[in-house]
Parts: structure tokens; C-alpha cells; sequence
């Protein structure tokens, strides 16, 4: 049977998807290759964001066709974002490769490639997939992605023009793949879309985190669930609530504010404005939850002022954890055209102020752990190191808990850690 590799690059809903297809692919037949040039098809998932990530997918899809070279019946088919952004352009100038997937469920690609059509694109919306088959990450924690497409009207962002208007996966669905995940292993289910604060409201008429929390909850196992991607403009008490009062979920916000300054947030399209994302983050901290944010910073009209505001805004709200970007002109969006262009240098220097800032506030926040017992997933062990995340850690975002033992641990395993030290973004601490 032939044998498929795939490139996954992008966002963890990419990853999703790519365990779905995978376990798709097996069941039809076709054997996973960890070895690319073994490989009689790659699939590589692309990313249509932001530049830097258009570049990179651009770049390996170049970097992998070259293995032809040894093996000229290798099929290279890019599928996902960036393809369905740009689908006509490739389809017309990009002759090295074999076949174009745009923005598919997972199933259609499959049944497509399966019949030998590979070039699809998402001219019409279809349902979003279910999950009969999935395949297990080797990894002590599973993405799953519980619906896909925005709606949104941020002026920055391009993911409404190519993914279309949100189309939510029923609960039950989700809750069987959560219960499989498990079963098979997992750890800790991390929920995604394009904006979880909407889950359901396309389906079910209603905003349905919460049910779909509560139901989560109720499967047996010893497993976390974290939930990312809560839009500021849409969460409400009730997802708040789902969160702080469900057991296996974690205390855990992700909440994207992108800017501190009213001003801004104007000139992005956003609807609530800073003093309201002080009050929500406020009650999404009262049960000592940590709340993640994302900050844009550059954006067109942006002044010093501004980012004097958005730094003010950081110093008091003190957020656990935060990534920051700067602006990338996005062509199709508002702020495209956008005029009052932040300049790079200036950019630049921006960001390396917020970071300093942040830096120093993490410093605070994880100093306060000290002499408190954290439960901690173990993941790993290097040269006598075990290392795990606690509540506060998303995988590959986050920090991370460290501590020595002459015990043997199982990876994979909870563990009571007793912090001890605390370093900018991490924890050091003691097996009890």
C-alpha cells in the first residue's frame, strides 16, 4: 500500500486536522511514514497568516520537492491556508507540485486523493467533519479542534476571507473523541478554533462552552482539559464559570486582547474596550486562575501615547503569561490600506519594551509559587531533570515545572510538586 508523510506547520488547529487525516489516511490503508523520503506522497499543511508563516510554507514546499530529485514519482501536495488563500495563483504557477487541498475537512481531502483528484478548493462551505478516526499524538497531550471559521470583523486579520463563517462540531462528536483521546492515553485535551467563545452559537443557536465543558467533565479518566482562544468581545459570565467550576478543567484563560489603548482597539475593529477587558480579566483571575494574552503591537496609527496606554494597561492587569507580535500588512484586509504606517525600527523597539516589561512581571507572579504544591504532567526527563507543566503552562507557549528525584517517574504520569524556586517563566520545585 503506499506509504504518505505528512509536514504539519502552523497553529495547533493545523495539528488537529492532521490527526484526523492520518487516522483517516490508516484506515483506508495507506501507511504513515515518519521518514519523508520513504514517503510516496507528503502532504505538507500550510499556513496563510501572517507573511513570516506564507514565507515558511512556501520555502518547504520548495525544500521537500526537491526531493524528487531521488525520487521522481513522489507526489508534493500542499494543503490548507495558505493554499485556499492563493489557490488560483498556485494552481497556475506552481507547476512543481502534484495536487492543491485548500481549507478541506480532513475526510474530503482523503476520499478525494483516495479516487485520484487531487486538486480541491473550498468553493462552498462544507459541514465541519466529525471525527470517526483519529490518530493518538505521541505526545502526553491531543489538540482537538471544536469547530473552524470566524466571523469576526478585526481589520487585521485575514482567516474570516479563506476559512469562512464558524461552523461548530456537535458536542457529542466532540465528547467521543475526547473519550477515545483518553482511553488511548492522553493526558490533557486542549480545545481550539478559531474563537471557543462562539462554539455552538452557529449550531445550537446559543453560546455552548459551557455545555460542551460540562460534558467533557463528566468523562471518566485522570486527564486536564485547557481551553484556548476565548475572544475578549464574546466571553461572558458563563464561560467563566464553566471554567473555574468544572474539575478536570484548568484555571487557564487565553484571552487575546491584542492592545491596551481604546484608540486602537477602535482603529482593529474590536468592540470592547480596555476597561471592560480589565473587569472580565478581573473575574476570570478571582479563583487564582492565569490568564494568557496576545498583544499586536505597530498597528497603523498606533502612537507613542498609545503604547504608552498598552504598557500602563500590562503593569496593572498583570497577565500570566503573553506572546506579542507586530503588525504585518495583510493584503485584503482593511488595515492593508491602512495609512500612518508604524515604522519598523519603531516596531522593533516596542516589542522589546513589552517583553522587558513582561519579563519582569512574570518574574513577580512566578515568585509567589514559592512554598505552594502544584499538581505537574510529566513529560520529560534529561540528564537527571524531570520536566512537566502545571495549569499555568500550555505546551510550546508557556513555561515549564522542573525538579530532581531519585524515584523513578513515570512520563505521562500527575505529580504533586512542592515549587521551591522560581526562575522569569518557570518553576523549580520538590516530589512530595
Amino acid at each position: 500500500m503506499e506509504k504518505f508523510h505528512i509536514v504539519r506547520l502552523g497553529c495547533p488547529k493545523n495539528d488537529a486536522d492532521m490527526d484526523i487525516f492520518r487516522g483517516i489516511m490508516e484506515n483506508k490503508g495507506y501507511i504513515y511514514s515518519e521518514d519523508p523520503k520513504s514517503a510516496d506522497t507528503i502532504f505538507i499543511d500550510t499556513c496563510g497568516f501572517i507573511e513570516s508563516a506564507k514565507k515558511e510554507s512556501i520555502d518547504t514546499i520548495f525544500d521537500y520537492n526537491s526531493l524528487k530529485e531521488e525520487n521522481p514519482d513522489l507526489k508534493i501536495i500542499p494543503i490548507g491556508c495558505l493554499i485556499e488563500r492563493y489557490y488560483d495563483d498556485f494552481k497556475e504557477e506552481l507547476k512543481e507540485v502534484d495536487g492543491l487541498y485548500g481549507v478541506i475537512p480532513p475526510a474530503v481531502i482523503a476520499n478525494n486523493f483516495e479516487k485520484g483528484n487531487y486538486y480541491l478548493q473550498l468553493e462552498t462551505p462544507y459541514d465541519t467533519y466529525n471525527c470517526d478516526f483519529r490518530h493518538v499524538p505521541d505526545t502526553n497531550y491531543a489538540y482537538i479542534k471544536i469547530a473552524d471559521g470566524c466571523n469576526r470583523n478585526c481589520n487585521f486579520c485575514s482567516i474570516p476571507y479563506f476559512k469562512g463563517k464558524p461552523a461548530s462540531r456537535e458536542i457529542e462528536d466532540i465528547v467521543n473523541e475526547a473519550k477515545f483521546l483518553v482511553d488511548n492515553g492522553i493526558k490533557e485535551i486542549i480545545l481550539v478554533s478559531q474563537d471557543n467563545t462562539l462554539y455552538g452559537a452557529d449550531l445550537y443557536r446559543k453560546q455552548s462552552l459551557p455545555e460542551l465543558l460540562n460534558k467533557i467533565n463528566q468523562i471518566e479518566g485522570d486527564f486536564w482539559v485547557r481551553v484556548m482562544y476565548l475572544h475578549p468581545d464574546f466571553i461572558n459570565d458563563e464561560i467563566i464559570n464553566a471554567i473555574h467550576n468544572n474539575e478536570k478543567v484548568l484555571n487557564y484563560f487565553d484571552i487575546p486582547v491584542q492592545n491596551g489603548s481604546d484608540n486602537v482597539l477602535k482603529l482593529m475593529g474590536r468592540v470592547r474596550m480596555k476597561d471592560k477587558i480589565k473587569e472580565i480579566v478581573k473575574k476570570a483571575k478571582a479563583n487564582g486562575s492565569a490568564v494568557r494574552t496576545t498583544i499586536l503591537l505597530g498597528f497603523p496609527g498606533e502612537t507613542d501615547q498609545d503604547f504608552k496606554e498598552t504598557m500602563d494597561f500590562i503593569d496593572e492587569i498583570e497577565f500570566d503569561r503573553l506572546g506579542v507580535f507586530s503588525f504585518s500588512p495583510e493584503e485584503g484586509t482593511p488595515a492593508f490600506d491602512f495609512d500612518y504606517e508604524v515604522d519598523e525600527g519603531t516596531k522593533d523597539q516596542r516589542v522589546d519594551a513589552l517583553l522587558e516589561l513582561q519579563k519582569a512581571i512574570s518574574e513577580d507572579i512566578m515568585e509567589k509559587y514559592i512554598g505552594k504544591t502544584l499538581d505537574v504532567l510529566v513529560e520529560e526527563y534529561s540528564d537527571g531533570v524531570y520536566i512537566g507543566r502545571s495549569f499555568l503552562d500550555a505546551p510550546e507557549i508557556d513555561g515549564n515545572v522542573f525538579f530532581k528525584t531519585d524515584k523513578k517517574v513515570d512520563l505521562g504520569s500527575f505529580v504533586k510538586i512542592k515549587i521551591t524556586n522560581s526562575l522569569d517563566y518557570d518553576l523549580e520545585g520538590e516530589l512530595l
